[in-house]
C-alpha cells in the first residue's frame, strides 16, 4: 500500500538547521510531484514546499531563501532542508503526493525554541 514515512524532526535553537526526509513506498515515486505541508498549533495545516516529477520547486514565501526541497528518486525519498530556523517554524511537517493525496501520517516535529 502507498506509505509516506517523516522523519528527521526535533528541537532546534533559533537560527539553526535540520533535514527532513520522506521515505515512500508502494507507488512510483518518480512519477508524482510531491509538497511538504506542516501545521502548528491551533492552525491551518499550510503548504511550504512543492517539487514537480523533474524537480522544480515551489515556496511559501514564509519560508523562501532558508528552505530547499530536493528529492532523490533512487531512493524514494524527498527531502527539505530547513536553514535559518525560527520560532514561527515550530509545527508538525508532513509530506504528501500533490496529486492523489494519501492519508496524513503522524508527520515529524519540528521544535524551533532557545
Amino acid at each position: 500500500q502507498v506509505q509516506l514515512v517523516e522523519s528527521g524532526g526535533g528541537l532546534v535553537q533559533p537560527g539553526g538547521s535540520l533535514r527532513l526526509s520522506c521515505a515512500a513506498s508502494g507507488f512510483t515515486f518518480s512519477s508524482y510531484a510531491m509538497t511538504w505541508y506542516r501545521q502548528a498549533p491551533g492552525k491551518e495545516r499550510e503548504l511550504v514546499a512543492e517539487i514537480t516529477v523533474d524537480a522544480k520547486t515551489n515556496y511559501a514565501g514564509s519560508v523562501k531563501g532558508r528552505f530547499t526541497i530536493s528529492r532523490d528518486n533512487a531512493k524514494n525519498t524527498m527531502y527539505l532542508q530547513m536553514n535559518s530556523l525560527k520560532p514561527e517554524d515550530t509545527a508538525v511537517y508532513n509530506c504528501n503526493r500533490k496529486i492523489w493525496p494519501v492519508a496524513w501520517g503522524q508527520g515529524t516535529q519540528v521544535t524551533v525554541s532557545s
